[in-house]
Order: C-alpha cells, then sequence, then structure tokens
C-alpha cells in the first residue's frame, strides 16, 4: 500500500488506547492505508533506530521511505497528516509553505541536536560512503566529540538540508548549529591545525557519568522521562518518588548508548531505572520499594541519611 501509518504505543498508557480508538475510525475512513501498532517496548531496536522517546508516536512511510511523524496523543493532527498523506491531489499552495516551514524547524532542531553534528551516509560504525568513513576517522582521531545522523534513514531530511544550508552533498559537519562544510573542509581544518579549536572535544566517558550523576541532589536514571515513562518499572518509581514531594531530574537512558551501557559497568548494577542521591547509588525500584515501605525512603532523598 501507498500510505503505512505505524503507531509506537504502550499498553499501560491510556492515551495509547484513546489513540488506537482514532487510528481505527480512520482505517475505516481510509481504507487505502495500512495502520499498524506496534509495542514500543516490544520492539526496542526498532524504537531506537527511529528515536521513539515517547508514547504514542506515530511514523508514516510511503515507498519504505518514512516521510512524516506525529508526537503524542493528538487525533485532530493524525487526521489531518493522514488525509493529508493518503491525498493522491496536489496540496494547496499555502499547505506546502507550512510543510516547508515545519521541515525548517525540525532540520534546526536536528543541527541543534548535539554541539556537534555530522550528517552522514550510515553511522561511525557502520559508514555506507567513502567520504563518511574518512570523516568519521578524522573526528575520531582528535577525539572530538559528536553526534550523527544517518542520511538514509529520511528522505526529507536528506533533501531538505542540501537546501536549508545551501550544501549540496554529504557529509555534513556542524557546530554549535552552524555548518562547517563537508570532508574537503575539514581535511583543510586538520592541515592548518584549527580543527581541534572548531570542534568540541570527547569528554572521557567516567568524568561525563560522574557530572550526570551530581547534575542535581535527586537523579534518575530511567527508560523514558517524568512525563511519559517507556517501561513499566520507570513508571512505577516515578509514582513513588513523586508521592514524596521531593524534586528531582531524570535521565532518558533510551536517549544515549553510552551512557545506558557504561552506567551499568561505573555502578555495578546491571538494570535500569537506577536512583541516585547526592552521587551515591541508591537503587533500583526493588530497593526503593523496600525503602518505602520501611519508611526509610523520604529521609534517603531529601540527603539526611
Amino acid at each position: 500500500r501507498s500510505l503505512v501509518v505505524v503507531h509506537f504505543w504502550a499498553p499501560w498508557a491510556p492515551q495509547c488506547a484513546q489513540m488506537n480508538e482514532v487510528m481505527a475510525a480512520l482505517a475505516k475512513e481510509h481504507v487505502q492505508v495500512a495502520f499498524v501498532k506496534l509495542e514500543a517496548e516490544a520492539v526496542p531496536e526498532v524504537s531506537e533506530k527511529y528515536g521513539i522517546s515517547s508514547v504514542p508516536t506515530f511514523l508514516f512511510f510511503k515507498n519504505s521511505q518514512k516521510i512524516d511523524r506525529l508526537d503524542g496523543a493528538h487525533a485532530p493532527e493524525l487526521t489531518k497528516k493522514v488525509q493529508r498523506h493518503a491525498s493522491s491531489t496536489s496540496l494547496p499552495a499555502v499547505s506546502s509553505d507550512n510543510m516547508r516551514e515545519d521541515l525548517n524547524v525540525r532540520l534546526k532542531k536536528l543541527i541543534n541536536a548535539a554541539p556537534c553534528m555530522l550528517f552522514m551516509k550510515g553511522s561511525p560504525k557502520e559508514p555506507r560512503c567513502g567520504f563518511s568513513k574518512q570523516m568519521v576517522e578524522i573526528l575520531n582521531k582528535h577525539g572530538i566529540s559528536f553526534s550523527s545522523f544517518d542520511i538514509f534513514s529520511d528522505e526529507e531530511v536528506r533533501q531538505g538540508l542540501k537546501t536549508y544550508s545551501n550544501w549540496p552533498t554529504y557529509p555534513q559537519l556542524y557546530v554549535a548549529g552552524e555548518l562547517i562544510g563537508g570532508l574537503d573542509i575539514v581535511k583543510e581544518l586538520e592541515a592548518s591545525g584549527e580543527l581541534d579549536a572548531v570542534c568540541p572535544k570527547a569528554q572521557k566517558l567516567e568524568d561525563r557519568l560522574k557530572l550526570l550523576i551530581n547534575k542535581a541532589p535527586v537523579m534518575l536514571f530511567m527508560k523514558g522521562s517524568k512525563q511519559v515513562a517507556k517501561c513499566g518499572f520507570s513508571k512505577q518509581i516515578i509514582e513513588i518518588i513523586n508521592s514524596t514531594g521531593v524534586d528531582y531530574e531524570t535521565f532518558d537512558i533510551l536517549e544515549d548508548e553510552e551512557v545506558r551501557q557504561g552506567l551499568k559497568t561505573y555502578s555495578n548494577w546491571p538494570t535500569y531505572p537506577q536512583l541516585y542521591v547526592k552521587g551515591e547509588l541508591v537503587g533500583g525500584l526493588d530497593i526503593v520499594k523496600e525503602l518505602q515501605e520501611g519508611g526509610e525512603l523520604l529521609p534517603i532523598l531529601k540527603g539526611e541519611n
């Protein structure tokens, strides 16, 4: 079928059940569209590949290419997007302008997603062209900290970024939201000794973990966020901490594979969620439940014990 709409959902999220009803109604209206439900936690590799950080999230595919997405339970917006993409008629000029504006907003967010962003073919571990491979090798050789985006994973970004930045080829390197250039420019910067000054250096993982653990007096490393937990254990621990009234911050380990794996070794604690108070590991859900039942949780969260 020409259009496929995939709903990443979770059985414990009531908003997902509501959006499933909306999808069922849309399926009756648009019989030519395929509607698919995927339980986000059951397919973590797929969820991570497409950057699913909350539920519900909807991805739109045409001819095996991702063309759009919708984050959150917005029934009117979902209806509008399905109608737009399912229609074979050309869009009026105003809608085209709106789509271009939406894409530009998205591109700006992607460019600023990390201090140093590399748009490339493939990933740093598996580059899919010689130029991207050379770029990764140069950045790694200089110990430069960077995040990447695979332009093969999103045709809209691949074409849109060329126009947005007025740069027709890939890879493209950005620092602090500004385009540095492609491989030739980076090679020139390396030859002149300017590359190290232009790009941020990679922070040692142990130092980074220490900073994250001490970012707030109470830090919770979990799947998802305070607003939208992405696993049942994370949801339970948030409910317990919320009941104490103590302020805390969270870190979504699904957003950063380096932190996700590194913290297990650093703390010698193999699972998530993980709760820290004043830089010290308290434990996971079972420990927090025991502390709550014993009346010890609140004093610990307040740093009194």
